[in-house]
């Protein structure tokens, strides 16, 4: 998301950086190139005037003229300006939880803007947080609708009200609810019926559900890949039900970002969530403060870190660990790591997390290092026997030419991955020279990833409190295990694996 934004922003940072004091003149030339760039983004004109001029006032006062590095505070009004357009410096606003159980949530949006699949991961979510979750379908219309969310359901661990044919949608919602108070729920999720378009008798039924139910939250669902559009959508509903929030979906598929950055703004309401692939899991809640770090090319180191937190599983780590420990590396562990890249959103995933990374696209792209690379690389290990896993110097030709074939690729790209297997497996003997003395500890770092260490993660994020140097020093080196140097930890393939340097801060100007 916010691809073609960041890469125009980059740009005029870049210009600026290299001049020692900004001229009125160099800032209007800035602020009109950052005017263009929000316009292309598909960010409503009303919302790029007023961030402008916002802009302007701050940016032509002395304290910037005076700066020793005035582009580094063109930047930290830009990023200002964009934390205050997406909802502000205070803590994301999170779902509203009723403290006299159930808490009713009802979902609205246009058909085709992924309402139904958005309850199943608000379902997950909220189960996960120890919540016992009713779903019901009040989608009289659509074929399978009712029975598309009692799947998600099953996905998702959580109970689905049971399906009466016949019913009226505002009859569903009175038996969910007392289904819910009944058999103590701690929320119940109301998704109603989308329509193609905008009509009366759409709102007239949403919001008569909203009389019966008097929700805590009413969460308009749109689609972030239409733009404008969605903003208008959201206006709408505004104007007829009593809107708490805002879910963006198909935000992994938005280059632009024009809704997010213009909803908060037009709307007044604040966007809770972002919706980041088909998964059940992919669905992501709203900073503003790091997506706006994330716009102007910092990454999100705590998001990084959170993905760690929830996929590696700590038994594995400190497995792994005691096996490296001894100098151990075979295919069977790299393949583990690659499953761990998958599960945290994969190679362009994990990439768009990392600050920086976004003026090495082009050297990326042409290394040829993706996702389908990594499923490559995965499929050849897969071809393999367990023997030949657990000592590939046994691979000779005639057995590489069977693997090739059994993974669809050529010899060649079997080479390649063995050898990128042997600097890998090098590098962790050399580790383990010392006795092998830190990797329990590097492993248990990974496992514990949680209390301590996110508060200081999150301390890092723009607009958040510096840490100290040694501070800077220890999650530097915990970043770099992360990015390969440690056991268990995330090893990017093809992209080495020192990790971050020591001492490297992201946010630091």
């Amino acid at each position: 998301m916010f691809d073609a934004l960041t890469d125009r922003l980059s740009g005029v940072f870049d210009r600026l950086s290299g001049r020692g004091v900004l001229s009125d003149k160099d800032i209007d030339e800035a602020l009109r190139e950052v005017r263009v760039a929000l316009l292309e983004a598909d960010v409503a004109l009303p919302v790029v005037r007023e961030f402008i001029a916002k802009a302007k006032e701050q940016a032509t006062g002395e304290a910037v003229i005076r700066s020793v590095r005035p582009a580094d505070q063109v930047v930290k009004i830009t990023y200002d300006g964009l934390v205050d357009m997406l909802g502000g410096e205070g803590e994301p606003e999170g779902l509203n939880l009723s403290m006299n159980p159930p808490t009713v949530i009802l979902m609205a949006g246009l058909q085709g803007s992924g309402k139904t699949t958005t309850a199943g991961k608000l379902a997950l979510r909220l189960g996960k947080e120890r919540k016992r979750v009713l779903l019901a379908s009040l989608d009289t219309r659509r074929p399978a609708a009712m029975e598309q969310l009692a799947t998600l359901a099953k996905q998702a661990g959580v109970d689905s009200l049971p399906i009466v044919q016949g019913q009226s949608a505002p009859d569903i919602a009175r038996r969910a609810l007392s289904s819910a108070k009944l058999q103590g729920f701690d929320v119940v999720i109301l998704d109603t019926a989308g329509r193609t378009t905008l009509d009366e008798q759409m709102m007239t039924e949403a919001a008569e559900i909203a009389r019966i139910a008097n929700p805590s939250e009413t969460l308009l669902v749109a689609d972030s890949l239409t733009g404008q559009d969605a903003v208008r959508t959201a206006k709408a509903f505004h104007e007829r039900l009593p809107l708490t929030g805002l879910v963006l979906t198909r935000a992994d598929g938005d280059g632009r970002g024009g809704a997010a950055l213009s909803m908060r703004a037009v709307t007044g309401l604040p966007i809770k969530f972002l919706g980041v692939s088909e998964k059940l899991e992919g669905l992501d809640a709203f900073d503003a403060r790091r997506v706006a770090g994330r716009i102007l090319g910092q990454g999100d180191v705590v998001a990084l870190v959170e993905k760690a937190a929830q996929e590696i599983d700590a038994a594995k780590a400190e497995a792994m660990a005691k096996k490296l420990a001894k100098g151990q590396f075979d295919l069977d562990m790299m393949a583990e790591q690659l499953k761990q890249m998958k599960r945290m959103g994969g190679m362009e995933g994990l990439m768009g997390l990392l600050p920086g990374v976004q003026k090495m696209k082009k050297q990326i792209a042409e290394s040829g290092v993706t996702d389908k690379m990594v499923d490559r690389q995965a499929a050849i290990i897969s071809s393999m026997t367990k023997a030949e896993r657990k000592k590939p110097d046994i691979l000779q030709a005639s057995r590489k030419r069977r693997i090739a074939a059994g993974a669809g690729v050529d010899v060649a790209d079997v080479n390649r991955l063995l050898k990128q297997h042997r600097q890998m497996a090098d590098a962790f003997k050399s580790l383990s020279r010392d006795g092998g003395k830190g990797f329990a500890k590097m492993a248990g770092m990974l496992g514990g990833m949680g209390g301590a260490d996110m508060a200081k993660l999150k301390a890092l994020a723009p607009g958040g409190k510096m840490p100290s140097a040694e501070e800077m020093e220890q999650l530097s080196q915990q970043l770099g295990k992360m990015g390969g140097g440690g056991p268990g930890g995330l090893k990017l393939p093809g992209l080495g694996g020192g990790g971050l340097p020591p001492g490297y801060n992201p946010f630091k100007k």
